[in-house]
C-alpha cells in the first residue's frame, strides 16, 4: 500500500508540474530585437504578453540589451514620453506584422543616462522606422532637441524566440493523467498475481 501511495503521489506531482509549467510558459513571450542606422547599433530581448490585440500587437513588459555599448537599464512606461521628447507618449507595442512598431513605438533608458525610442513614422511620404535619441541635459519638448540629440532612420527587426507549444505539453498532461489509472490497475493486478502464486507454492 505504501508503494501504491508513493506511485500515486509521483504521478500527481508530475502532472501538476507539467500543468503549472505550461501555465508559466504560456503567460509571456520572449523576443529578439535589433535595429541599426548611421552611428546606431542596438539589440537585445523583449518580454511581452502572449495574446495580441485586435491589430496583432503585443504589449512589451520588459527589455534587456545594449545600445552603442551602453546597457539598457529600463523600459519607458507606456503612456509616457522619454525625457526630451514630450508630448509623444510611447505605447510599448510590437507585432509580427510587416509594420512591427506603431507611430508611438517603445522607449528605454541606458546606463549612460540617455533615452531612446524607436517607432514607425507612417506619416512620412515614404514611411520608415526612426529612432529618437535624447541625452542630458533634458529640455522638455521635442522642438528643443539639442546637438546631443537626434532623430535618424533605422532598420528594425524583431522575432519571437521559439518556445514549447503549450498544447503539446497539455497533451502530455492529459495522456499522463489518463494513463495513471491503467498503471495503478496493472500494479494491483501484479500484486494480486504474486499473492496467488505464493499460495499455490
Amino acid at each position: 500500500m505504501k508503494n501504491l501511495a508513493l506511485l500515486s503521489a509521483t504521478i500527481l506531482a508530475t502532472a501538476s508540474g507539467l500543468f503549472f509549467g505550461t501555465m508559466q510558459t504560456a503567460s509571456a513571450l520572449s523576443w529578439n530585437w535589433n535595429y541599426s542606422g548611421t552611428g546606431i547599433a542596438a539589440k537585445g530581448t523583449l518580454t511581452t504578453n502572449d495574446t495580441p490585440n485586435d491589430l496583432g500587437f503585443y504589449l512589451i513588459s520588459g527589455i534587456t540589451g545594449t545600445r552603442n555599448g551602453e546597457i539598457i537599464t529600463g523600459l519607458q512606461p507606456a503612456g509616457t514620453p522619454i525625457p526630451g521628447n514630450e508630448p509623444f507618449n510611447v505605447d510599448n507595442l510590437i507585432s509580427l506584422n510587416t509594420q512591427q512598431l506603431t507611430t508611438d513605438g517603445f522607449g528605454y533608458s541606458t546606463s549612460g543616462g540617455n533615452y531612446s525610442s524607436p517607432f514607425f513614422a507612417s506619416y512620412l511620404p515614404t514611411p520608415t522606422y526612426l529612432e529618437v535619441f535624447s541625452a542630458p541635459p533634458f529640455i522638455p519638448g521635442f522642438e528643443n532637441l539639442g546637438l546631443e540629440d537626434s532623430q535618424l532612420p533605422i532598420s528594425f527587426s524583431a522575432t519571437i524566440i521559439t518556445v514549447p507549444e503549450p498544447t503539446s505539453i497539455l497533451s502530455l498532461l492529459i495522456l499522463g493523467t489518463l494513463g495513471a489509472p491503467s498503471v495503478l490497475k496493472r500494479y494491483k493486478l501484479s500484486k494480486f498475481t504474486q499473492k496467488k502464486l505464493e499460495k499455490v507454492s
